[in-house]
């Protein structure tokens, strides 16, 4: 097959390195891709956002399977435009994307199909959005209801935080996506990630992880896109992810169904969990990041046949073979993120670093300087990943990749995987 792959990320370059892995896989091209990827497949100038040119360039390129790694594209209708010309696809409809693009969107399926989630209001008006919050009091989330890269999430912990992120919002600091706000209860427990699969009707479960928000050690700083993840995640233990498939993701699924947008892709939904009993707390239209790299890491080369089966709607007679084992990612970001940072800072000690079932560096935000070396391109940069028996023994890979990396104007939190490490010892 000739498979091309649309991101330039870190969840990209794993998912070029799980696909590249199996026998299926004759051509890749990944576009726009970055200084890593460039060293496992063809990159390619592509704008991945306009459907026409995407489609164009499939066709020119022989490309017989493409996967959309971001957001952006799914809201912009390029699977659409992909599948009308006859594209083999990975990745929801524009419609179906809503469950992402639009927070007020997936509010709305959960009240239609039953689902647990946190109670909510939404407001296209700054003053009545105050008016709820001084009423209902702190702790409140306050959300923009658009695509704003992960971002768009205050968590305030006081009415005055609150407020800020109203007029945050409102001022135009996630441009369109904070044109309409929904503000929530806020929803005691752990979080966690479920990753599954959808054909429009089976849905295949395909990994847990846990992700690690805020920038700096202890869960303090601000909220970043995620510094770290680990799979699994022992919080969602088997039996509170099958009584999330029942109550929350087959009802979403069935819902869709009936509204005549079939869900087709991976259905990331993030759990709030407290006392075994799961509460949506958002869905993604496509792998997590930097989760993708952790569960590619434990996957392998069965991806491809995995995204193949759902985008061709076999899911129902695939499998995932997992082996019983863990992965963590570890993010190195450059200082300053996530706010301002400095862009083409030069990175050394990637050559040393181990390339195996193992262990890898996926690159995030990177480029080359033209002569060899890597710079850094991004606000997250790298993702150290390793798998191990254990999470411990992964970790421990993980950080030991992180102590080669000779770059001084990059920073990572060093307790990646604490919550989950802390319950192994009770």
């Amino acid at each position: 097959m000739n498979i091309l792959i649309l991101g330039g990320g870190g969840r990209e370059h794993a998912l070029a390195w799980a696909v590249v892995q199996n026998p299926k896989c004759d051509r890749l091209i990944v576009a726009p891709g970055n200084a890593g990827i460039a060293a496992i497949a063809e990159c390619a100038d592509l704008d991945i956002l306009n459907g026409a040119a995407v489609v164009e360039f499939a066709e020119a390129q022989t490309i017989d399977f493409v996967i959309i790694g971001p957001e952006a594209p799914l809201a912009a209708g390029v699977a659409d435009a992909l599948r009308v010309a006859g594209v083999l696809t990975f990745g929801p409809s524009r419609a179906a994307a809503q469950l992402e693009a639009s927070k007020a969107f997936t509010k709305m399926i959960c009240d239609a199909a039953g689902a647990p989630t946190a109670a909510y209001a939404r407001f296209t008006e700054a003053e009545p959005a105050r008016t709820h919050i001084r009423q209902r009091g702190a702790p409140i989330v306050v959300k923009a209801d658009g695509l704003a890269a992960g971002k768009g999430v205050v968590v305030a912990m006081d009415e005055n935080a609150a407020l800020a992120a109203i007029d945050d919002m409102f001022g135009g600091e996630f441009g369109a996506a904070g044109a309409e706000v929904v503000i929530e209860e806020f929803m005691e427990g752990e979080e966690a990630s479920y990753f599954i699969l959808c054909d429009g009707e089976t849905a295949l479960p395909i990994g847990t992880a846990q992700d690690h928000k805020r920038a700096f050690d202890g869960d303090t700083g601000p909220n970043t896109g995620g510094m770290g993840a680990y799979s699994p995640a022992p919080v969602l233990t088997d039996g509170v992810a099958e009584r999330a498939m029942e109550e929350i993701i087959r009802p979403t699924l069935a819902e869709m169904v009936r509204r005549g947008t079939p869900y087709q892709g991976v259905l990331y939904a993030g759990f709030m969990i407290q006392d075994g009993q799961a509460r949506l707390v958002e869905y993604n239209c496509r792998f997590g990041d930097p989760e993708c790299q952790a569960i590619m890491m434990r996957l392998g080369g069965q991806v491809l046949d995995l995204l193949q089966a759902a985008a061709e709607g076999r899911l129902a007679e695939a499998r995932v073979n997992w082996s019983d084992d863990h992965a963590i990612s570890v993010v190195m970001a450059a200082k300053g993120y996530p706010g301002g940072y400095a862009k083409g800072t030069q990175i050394s000690g990637l050559d040393a670093l181990p390339e195996t079932a193992t262990q890898m560096c996926f690159h995030a935000g990177t480029r080359s300087d033209g002569a060899g070396g890597i710079l850094a391109n991004g606000g997250r940069v790298l993702n150290l990943t390793a798998r191990g028996s254990s999470l411990q023994e992964a970790r421990e890979k993980a950080y030991a990749m992180v102590q080669a990396i000779d770059w001084p104007e990059g920073f990572h939190r060093s307790d990646i995987g604490w919550r989950a490490l802390a319950t192994a010892k009770k």
